[in-house]
């Protein structure tokens, strides 16, 4: 009689807690909401119009610039990968904000220079702005398939008389195109989930208008709509999934030497999208923290940020531990881990609006910080999983056998050579986690207690008075806090090469 691994029990529950936000929704929106209206028309068409943007920005960007970080050997290349992959960790509504005030009439480009600028809004606004926080997703896909392409078919290619330009885009060209879809998908992902930017910028997105229709009390049309978000979510999901990268052999990638002229015409070019995206914000958050000070910012909004960020992590790793074990255990385990997953592609504002009507079915539950941590749990406990089943893969099982044979229990196995070797991978997902959540803005807003602001909340509350002078200090933090998430993302890159 076959025995089913001890963890499968616990995996299979949280398996369960994951899809609870859909079964939530489901009988939410069977209380009378309207399946379809006419203004769902146009907002499909501006969520849809959004995400192609977005894809097509995001292409157009980050696929030069992958080219440009791999192939391209210049001083500081670590550096210049570091700065173009800045906007991948911070927050998109952070961009926007800052964008949406020092572009237009009275923006703060205007106050400096005297110079008139376009407004960034509406739907081309909020692409753009898209675009500059999404391209790193390309960039990277592709850059990952431009490293593992081998030098040697390029120079095979230049013998029998091919230019180089005509070597790159008949031999490497064709076997990107996986990656660079891969990376667009992700960006579409992005823009369908996101909530702050649309919602700053004017444009009326599935997700914008799921807040609105919660705060007008319309909570059965806000699941609805959060039904049909997720539709579209799946369905990319779906398209990502089976997005497959081409196996390469293994070889050394190609290094082009420039000259001087070309690498600073390179860099030129190259610089831009950071500009934009990450130099811009920072220099008018200084400029309003040193004309406004803190205005009205308490570091208890900071504390509240981490306290709550930190029992997230805390709570994820613990549940991603079975939820892993049960992953290297068999098939039905993978597709537990599988289901957890989801979790992460349901957007936060859909999250809130499930958890919200849960909180009122459970009163001990509603407006509690309780209830804000299992959201944040069930966002990102992939990313926990992710981080401790690759540490527990890389576990060499000879180890917990040898302990077994001296005579350890499983329990003693466990406690002295699985954890603490897997503690490595258990920490990086915990910061993974608690980074994240510390940005997150849609569930804060929807399930924080009373009076409990946050630094992405209290962001929020500033653009709504209007008292923008006052977003200097927490946004200074938030862009802090997300370049830790990138030096996290990039800390283990490896990096092999091969000059021509």
């Amino acid at each position: 009689m076959r025995t089913w691994p001890k963890s499968y029990p616990l995996a299979f529950l949280i398996a369960l807690l994951a899809l609870l936000p859909v079964f939530v929704l489901m009988q939410l929106a069977s209380d009378s909401a309207e399946i379809f209206d006419s203004r769902n028309l146009t907002v499909l068409g501006n969520t849809l119009a959004l995400m192609g943007l977005t894809v097509v920005g995001a292409v157009m960007i980050g696929v030069p610039l992958a080219f440009f970080t791999a192939y391209v050997h210049m001083p500081l290349r670590r550096l210049w990968l570091i700065l173009l992959a800045a906007p991948l960790a911070m927050p998109s509504y952070v961009g926007a904000f800052t964008l949406y005030f020092s572009f237009g009439r009275g923006g703060e480009i205007e106050q400096w220079l005297g110079i008139p600028t376009p407004p960034v809004s509406g739907l081309w606004g909020t692409a753009l702005v898209m675009a500059l926080y999404t391209y790193p997703f390309v960039m990277m896909t592709t850059r990952a398939a431009l490293l593992s392409q081998d030098a040697s078919l390029i120079n095979a290619s230049r013998t029998l008389g091919l230019s180089l330009g005509a070597s790159i885009r008949r031999i490497v060209m064709p076997r990107l195109w996986n990656s660079v879809a891969a990376g667009a998908l992700l960006a579409a992902l992005y823009a369908l989930s996101d909530f702050g930017t649309p919602a700053i910028l004017g444009l009326d997105t599935f997700t914008r208008v799921i807040f609105v229709e919660y705060n007008a009390f319309g909570l059965s049309q806000a699941a609805m709509l959060s039904l049909q978000l997720m539709v579209i979510v799946i369905l990319v999901l779906y398209l990502e999934s089976r997005v497959k990268a081409t196996p390469e052999q293994p070889g050394r990638h190609l290094l082009f030497w420039p000259t001087k002229v070309q690498r600073w015409l390179m860099q030129l070019a190259a610089l831009p999208p950071f500009l934009l995206a990450i130099v811009l914000p920072l220099v008018i958050f200084v400029t309003w923290l040193l004309r406004e000070g803190s205005g009205g910012f308490e570091w208890a909004y900071a504390w509240n940020s981490a306290y709550a960020s930190f029992l997230a992590a805390m709570v994820a790793v613990v549940l991603a531990l079975p939820v892993a074990h049960a992953a290297l255990r068999g098939q039905a385990g993978r597709l537990m881990e599988r289901i957890t997953y989801f979790g992460f592609g349901v957007p936060g504002i859909v999250m809130g609006t499930a958890l919200v009507y849960l909180g009122l079915k459970l009163p001990f539950l509603y407006q509690t910080l309780a209830l804000l941590v299992i959201a944040y749990v069930l966002r990102f406990l992939p990313l926990a999983v992710g981080s401790v089943r690759t540490a527990t893969e890389n576990l060499d099982g000879g180890l917990v056998n040898a302990a077994r044979v001296l005579g350890a229990s499983p329990r003693e196995a466990f406690m002295r050579v699985t954890l603490p070797l897997t503690l490595r991978g258990m920490v990086a997902g915990a910061a993974l986690v608690f980074l994240e959540a510390m940005r997150e803005l849609p569930a804060t807003l929807m399930l924080g207690p009373t009076g409990f602001e946050t630094l992405a909340t209290y962001l929020w509350r500033v653009y709504e008075a209007g008292y923008f002078g006052h977003a200097a200090l927490p946004g200074i933090m938030l862009v802090v806090i997300s370049g830790f998430g990138l030096i996290l993302m990039l800390s283990g890159e490896r990096r092999t090469e091969f000059s021509i």
